[in-house]
């Protein structure tokens, strides 16, 4: 069974910072790419940033050059450095390992994102 567990959210005003991290197995960080999606209330969940084994990364549009998602091998760990924060960036965010291994994707619980104006 694949946990991925979550930690980091929080309420920060606008033009504040965050870390979020995402902590898994190490077979499953080994065989994963691994990314972070957002719902906000009302709104269906989207895509934020993903990042390979090899460390390649994308991000949406709206995060670009606000956030960096980064691997740590050592730890298992995938963290999204959050700058600048906007209040559109309220949402519940949530880890994602796409695994390669089995063909599945795998979900975290979620961590709290509010940003006041």
């Amino acid at each position: 069974q694949v946990h991925l567990v979550e930690s980091g959210g929080g309420l920060v005003q606008a033009g504040g910072s965050l870390r979020l991290s995402c902590a898994t197995s190490a077979r499953t960080f080994s065989n994963s790419n691994m990314g972070w999606f957002r719902q906000a209330p009302g709104k269906g969940r989207e895509f934020v940033a993903s990042i390979s084994w090899s460390g390649g990364s994308t991000y949406t549009d709206s995060v670009k050059g606000r956030f960096t998602i980064l691997r740590d091998r050592a730890k298992n760990t995938v963290y999204l450095q959050m700058n600048n924060l906007k209040p559109e960036d309220t949402a519940v965010y949530y880890c994602n390992a796409d695994s390669t291994a089995t063909g599945r994707s795998y979900w975290g619980q979620g961590t709290q994102v509010t940003v006041s104006s």
